[in-house]
Parts: C-alpha cells; sequence; structure tokens
C-alpha cells in the first residue's frame, strides 16, 4: 500500500508545494482535487491543483517530471459533485467537468477519477437507480475507451438540513452498491472506501472488504467520532453532524489496526489517501498540514 493524501484540504497551496510537503512528509500519492475554476460553496469542495479543462499533452509532461522527481504519484484526480443533480443545467456541467478529468487522467497516465454516483435527495433508492442507468453508461463507456477507472465514494453527502432527506450520493452501503454495480455492469467502476462513512451508519466497515475486494479502487483515511450521549438525545433521524464528527485517523472510532488488516487480507496494495475534515484542525493551512503530519506519523504505525 502506498499511503498519501486527498489535496482538497491543502487550499492555498499551488500543486508543486502540495507535491513537495508530501514529499518532505514522507507521503507517496496524491488523490489531486480537481474543481473546474470558479470553486464550489460547499466545505471542501471548489480547490483545484491540476486545471484540467486547460491540460496540454506539455503541461501533463510537466507534472509528471515533477512528481517523479520528488518521489509522489498521483493516485487519481478528485472532483465529487452531485452527479445526479435534480437541476438538470447543473447536473449537465458537473458531468461536462467529469469527461474533462477523464480526459486529464489519460493524459497524465493516472488512469483513475474519484467522485460520487450522485442522488437526486427527494426521491427513493429505487427511482434514482433508473437515473443511474440513463446518466452513467455513456460516463463509463467514455471512460473504458481512455482506459480510466472511475472510483465512488461511500460518502452518503448527508451531513445537513439542506442535504435531507436522502443526501446527494447513492453509493452508501453494500445494499446499495450491490445494487449500482448489477445496473452497471463496468469493470472500470468501484469504491473509492472510507470506514468512517459506515460507523457512523452502524454498518460494519471491515466485513464489505471481502465481499467487494475486487472493487476496491482506492481507500480514503479517515475517522469520525460518535456521540453517544447526543444519539440517545437526537436519535438516528436527526442529521448526522448532530451526534457525530470527522476527526484525523486515530482520534476517532475506527479501528486502523483491523481495518488495515483487512486490507492486507485482501491482498490490497493500492492508494491510501488521508482526508482531512476534521474542524480542531481547521482555521489556518499550518493547521491543516500539522495534521496530515500528525496522521501520517499515526498510519505509519500501519502502512509502511
Amino acid at each position: 500500500m502506498k499511503l498519501g493524501l486527498i489535496t482538497s484540504i491543502c487550499d492555498g497551496m499551488d500543486f508543486k508545494e502540495v507535491v513537495d510537503f508530501a514529499s518532505e512528509t514522507g507521503l507517496e500519492c496524491l488523490e489531486v482535487a480537481c474543481w473546474p475554476q470558479g470553486g464550489a460553496a460547499r466545505r471542501y469542495a471548489g480547490v483545484s491543483h491540476i486545471d484540467v479543462g486547460n491540460l496540454t499533452r506539455d503541461r501533463a509532461r510537466e507534472i509528471t517530471a515533477y512528481c517523479k522527481a520528488r518521489g509522489v504519484e498521483i493516485s487519481a484526480l478528485a472532483y465529487y459533485p452531485n452527479t445526479l443533480d435534480p437541476d438538470l443545467e447543473k447536473r449537465a456541467s458537473y458531468i461536462a467537468h467529469l469527461y474533462k478529468l477523464i480526459d486529464a487522467a489519460a493524459l497524465l497516465d493516472v488512469n483513475m477519477i474519484t467522485t460520487f454516483i450522485g442522488r437526486i435527495p427527494d426521491e427513493t433508492v429505487s427511482e434514482n437507480l433508473e437515473v443511474v442507468k440513463e446518466v452513467w453508461p455513456p460516463i463509463l463507456d467514455y471512460a473504458k475507451s481512455k482506459g480510466v477507472r472511475v472510483a465512488i465514494e461511500n460518502c452518503p453527502m448527508l451531513f445537513t438540513e439542506d442535504e435531507w432527506p436522502g443526501g446527494q450520493n447513492l453509493m452508501t452501503s453494500p445494499a446499495n452498491w450491490r445494487r449500482v454495480f448489477e445496473a452497471l455492469p463496468y469493470d472500470n467502476l468501484g469504491i473509492n472506501y472510507d470506514p468512517s462513512h459506515f460507523v457512523w451508519q452502524q454498518i460494519d466497515y471491515i466485513k464489505p472488504l471481502y465481499e467487494f475486494k475486487d472493487k476496491i479502487f482506492q481507500v480514503h483515511f479517515k475517522d469520525i467520532k460518535v456521540s453517544q450521549a447526543a444519539l440517545e438525545d437526537v436519535g438516528i433521524m436527526a442529521t448526522p453532524l448532530e451526534f457525530m464528527s470527522p476527526k484525523i485517523p486515530g482520534l476517532g472510532d475506527v479501528d486502523w489496526g483491523k481495518f488495515v488488516s483487512a486490507l492486507t487480507d485482501i491482498r490490497y496494495d493500492g492508494y491510501t489517501c488521508i482526508e482531512v475534515e476534521d474542524k480542531a484542525f481547521e482555521g489556518s493551512l499550518e493547521s491543516a498540514k500539522r495534521a496530515v503530519v500528525q496522521s501520517t506519523a499515526y498510519l505509519r504505525n500501519f502502512v509502511r
């Protein structure tokens, strides 16, 4: 396994500065945030360290050479919108940018993008699956023609009242994964697995690794802490941030020894990326960098 980070926490740094920071911290890979120029209002969204809309072959060669010189690989290009947004104009703009990511991933010889499958929040899972069958085959066919894999993160995108009731991503549980993979039988479609999203949903975060071992394209290392006292007060029907909070690895409820042990059981030897969404480390770039350094030191107990 190779240990790295997703670069969205490095807002304010340019691409070379992020690569230098990763190299100096002893990290081996980067999941590079590639949002459209102009950004987005959502927390941790809108960051762009590679302008995929204007990526030329010469610029791609420059990026590849710089990474190689610093001993850092690009694991994937990242963009996480709601690809099934009920606003069809927004949906079209999101999908158009996904195609740019696919082209850039092929040009950089990265060959993987990370994103969400999307969800219409006020429609059922079955209704959403019918839309998935319309929206995703052309995207996956195009990615396949370019030799690019698409890794869908298992984040429900259901945290606050504006995402109620269904959230913005359908890939939230093993049950939904089975239905999506049955609807989209593509070898280049897989999972960007984040165990923290299963902790607060009260789903076993180790067992699915074995059933879906061939679909694990990348792993996120993010922790989460559930407040039992808050949960007993607001109940499971509350918006999730009322009873849980994201943490850096080692400061939450994930048992990292057992989780990484399961990854070794399935012979996973791909990329693992630290994702920092811990409010205790927000407020400045230096604080965010400290979160990455502390997470790296902890995770090196398990990933070498």
